[in-house]
């Protein structure tokens, strides 16, 4: 069994205390939770543009694909990042060795707004974090960032919405972690799914 066939076909060790479906879903969803402990093991470009590949092949309204991505993968272009990433996130994304921004056009090709964009460009993220997984590759996604800076740092129009800047790496130890984040470095739970779903109408 190849190491992809392993991580799509077992519950992950440290997931199988914390995570039990009711349904049977794949262990893909499971074994993928957002990490604060990156190592510095360098993401081939080979694996990178996998992740990316992956996100761009997410559905859209009108196939219009808004999402853009916008990936800091050098020493140079992460400290770029770093100047836009809030001192929170930063305490432990800045070992991340891959950042990547996620916008969305607001607009359609034609000039109309595009009220799915936002919509469509949570597809890819999703995407894009369960083929990180499947490399054995951890994501995690943060809004902690200063979106007027990095737009002005990046160069980005002001047709694009900014949504998160995902953290990209290999699991690291959690003693690289600030000590209040060690505690919290487990993967979460989730509510019951009986609270989340409504048979025809909203029920309190």
């Amino acid at each position: 069994m190849s190491n992809v066939q392993a991580i799509v076909n077992e519950i992950a060790a440290e997931v199988q205390d914390q995570r039990i479906s009711d349904y049977p879903v794949s262990p893909l969803f499971l074994n993928r939770w957002s990490t604060r402990a990156f190592s510095n093991r360098e993401v081939s470009e080979q694996d990178l543009y996998t992740v990316l590949d992956a996100a761009h092949w997410a559905p859209s309204a009108f196939n219009d694909q808004p999402w853009r991505f916008f990936v800091a993968k050098t020493e140079e272009q992460r400290s770029v990042f770093h100047q836009f990433i809030n001192e929170f996130n930063l305490s432990w994304a800045s070992s991340a060795p891959v950042l990547i921004l996620v916008a969305s056009d607001k607009l359609r090709a034609n000039g109309d707004p595009n009220g799915a964009h936002a919509f469509d460009a949570g597809a890819a993220w999703a995407s894009m974090a369960i083929q990180a997984t499947m490399l054995g590759l951890f994501t995690h996604a943060m809004g902690g960032f200063d979106r007027d800076k990095a737009r002005q740092m990046l160069n980005i129009p002001d047709q694009f919405d900014l949504h998160a800047v995902i953290a990209l790496g290999y699991h690291g130890d959690k003693s690289v972690l600030p000590e209040a984040f060690q505690l919290r470095e487990v993967p979460n739970e989730r509510r019951p799914l009986n609270e989340l779903v409504f048979e025809g109408k909203f029920e309190e």
